[in-house]
């Protein structure tokens, strides 16, 4: 098992898969979902109308076009509610779905951004707390030996992550 931390620009990474921090209709919005749609080009959007949207905490893959990852795993974070409403269980699922396609497309590289913290406001310490341990869990189960990248967009969040994963 390979787990990192880096800040780069989640759309630049050649990796086998990058995960899409997206909404339920998984036809673009602002942030990395905006960011990757506009990297992967047109067919990205066309490609998702197909897949008729995402249930909170599920995933659903597409081919990543203009990107240089092979795919793009679409899942769709928790918006946050003071952590009353469930949130950690769907955000813990957002990881494990989107790994569980990884695994079911043979992906050896899976870049994940940072679920669910920008407009949708979960807090960035528990946010990591819950996706190093939702990683860890499900690599350990499944005993893999992916490489996942936690892609960080600030570096208040690269030390959070970094800071996590030495524990």
């Amino acid at each position: 098992m390979s787990l990192e931390a880096i800040l780069a620009d989640i759309t630049q990474l050649s990796v086998d898969a990058v995960v899409n921090a997206a909404n339920r209709s998984l036809l673009g919005g602002g942030g990395v979902d905006g960011a990757i749609h506009r990297a992967a080009g047109p067919q990205l959007l066309e490609a998702c109308r197909l897949l008729h949207g995402c249930e909170t905490g599920q995933a659903k893959i597409t081919p990543a076009f203009l990107l240089p990852a092979k795919w793009v795993i679409h899942t769709v974070g928790p918006v946050y509610q003071n952590g009353t409403e469930n949130e950690a269980d769907l955000l813990a699922q957002c990881y494990t779905s989107s790994l569980r396609l990884a695994l079911a497309y043979n992906c050896k590289s899976v870049a994940f951004p940072s679920i669910s913290t920008g407009i949708y406001g979960y807090p960035k310490q528990p946010a990591a707390k819950v996706a190093v341990n939702a990683v860890r869990n499900f690599l350990n189960k499944h005993e893999l030996s992916v490489k996942v990248i936690f892609v960080c967009f600030d570096t208040e969040n690269l030390h959070i992550y970094r800071k996590l994963l030495i524990e």
